[in-house]
């Protein structure tokens, strides 16, 4: 009588390709729900930065009859990460999980490594009477090409924009 104990080698060659299937499908989709949650927690300091922006336009709007942001949207905010108004740093620069804001743009750098930024301005952007609120442009991603001095940008997610490249000040046109 003979003991057939253990696999073919058909068997062996059927599991491990459903195992690599299975890989194949289930690793994009895990990147995807990581950079679904880096973008989520970008979202949650950029409301944060907001919040905390009209809370010094009310306080302002209180002391001077007059509603204005902050120079800087970090100015009273508790966001862990944020390293400080820098001219000399460049995003690039920023270990995984920093903020920067350089006067013009804040800028974050998530875990792969990829830097983010978004437009922010203090100056009056409203035609309103007494407000003099200035605001936050979209998502974009920072990609410094080696060959040219520019900053570009490309816009993501429900901001109104309509995700062509944007190059330096384009960001100051939402």
């Amino acid at each position: 009588m003979k003991n057939n104990k253990g696999f073919t080698l058909i068997e062996l060659i059927i599991v491990t390709v459903i195992l690599g299937i299975i890989a194949a499908v289930a690793v994009p989709r895990f990147m995807g729900t990581v950079n679904r949650a880096e973008a989520a927690a970008e979202d949650a300091v950029l409301d944060n930065l907001r919040a905390n922006a009209e809370n010094y336009a009310m306080e302002q709007f209180i002391d001077t009859g007059r509603k204005s942001y902050p120079t800087n949207p970090f100015e009273g905010a508790d966001i862990d990460g944020y390293v400080g108004i820098s001219t000399a740093s460049t995003p690039e620069d920023l270990n995984p999980g920093q903020w920067i804001f350089d006067g013009t743009y804040i800028f974050h750098k998530r875990n792969d490594n990829s830097v983010w930024g978004w437009y922010y301005t203090s100056l009056d952007e409203t035609n309103g009477q007494a407000d003099d609120r200035g605001g936050f442009g979209p998502r974009g991603l920072y990609d410094r090409d080696s060959d040219d001095s520019s900053d570009e940008y490309d816009g993501e997610g429900n901001t109104g924009y309509d995700g062509e490249n944007l190059v330096g000040d384009d960001l100051n046109n939402f």
